[in-house]
């Protein structure tokens, strides 16, 4: 497959572009900037909110997996950060289902529920899976929640295309990275439920995802099985959530998000030791 990545030199980006390169796919990387020339990939500069040059670099492509925007808040003003964010996905989207290309992956995140953004997310049971309502309260996860509502729009107007919208978690090279980043976090790991997503296994999701034997739009949570913590969960949920219903398996550091979807659906699970 002739496969378009947005954001291909972002840290998620290289290592999506490794895995889809190492799995003998023709790689178009899409972004701004320069790349590395010994990413030994065809480069593309190109603004994804600029509809027309989009849509030219798109051309001839089988896949797309857009990962370029703008992650989180604190370097943006709010409505740069979802003005930027909701017009790149809605041009990937609308230009794939245009130029007819049938598989394309987008990064959201937990966010678009809930998470570090919120002053205190509303969660309704644990573990949380893909049917739990939005409680978001910034510009940031609104605008993750958004592309998922375009991508449900766009996936029932051109029903020949696969859409797969996986939520990502705090993306680190593994377990021990995010442990070392728990006391920088502070006050934040409660409202996003101490969880991680690991480099390699999110790039993992990205590739299964443009071959999982799906039609229209579906939304997976890609996060790790166990939390950042050595707590227990049980004892984080009483100490924090101790009004919110336990539903699922929270024994042991078990994390907070039911991933089984993605393991149904793409065949993925993820590696706690960094590999895919």
């Amino acid at each position: 497959m002739r496969v378009a990545i947005t954001g291909a030199s972002g840290r998620i980006g290289q290592f999506v572009t490794a895995a889809a390169a190492d799995g003998g796919h023709e790689v178009v990387g899409i972004m701004r900037g320069s790349i590395d020339a010994s990413a030994k990939i065809e480069h593309i500069a190109c603004d994804v909110t600029r509809y027309g040059e989009l849509e030219n670099a798109l051309r001839g492509c089988d896949a797309v997996v857009h990962l370029a925007g703008i992650r989180g808040l604190g370097e943006h003003p709010g409505h740069v950060v979802h003005n930027s964010n909701v017009a790149g996905s809605y041009n990937v989207l609308c230009a794939a289902a245009e130029l007819g290309i049938r598989r394309i992956c987008m990064a959201s995140s937990i966010n678009a529920v809930a998470g570090g953004y919120n002053r205190r997310p509303r969660y309704r049971f644990f573990p949380l899976d893909e049917m739990h309502p939005t409680c978001n309260e910034d510009a940031y996860s609104l605008s993750k929640w958004l592309a998922e509502q375009q991508a449900d729009s766009v996936a029932r107007r051109h029903r020949h295309i696969s859409v797969a919208s996986l939520r990502f978690h705090m993306t680190v090279a593994d377990r021990q990275a995010a442990m070392a980043r728990a006391d920088l976090l502070g006050g934040v790991l409660p409202r996003q439920l101490w969880g991680w997503s690991g480099y390699a296994s999110v790039a993992r999701a990205c590739m299964l995802s443009l071959a999982a034997d799906f039609r229209g739009h579906e939304v997976f949570l890609v996060v790790a099985p166990t939390t950042m913590m050595e707590r227990p969960s049980l004892e984080l949920r009483e100490e924090y959530y101790p009004q919110v219903p336990v539903k699922g398996d929270l024994s042991g550091t078990r994390g907070f998000y039911d991933c089984s979807k993605a393991g149904r659906l793409l065949g993925w699970r993820h590696d706690e030791t960094g590999s895919a």
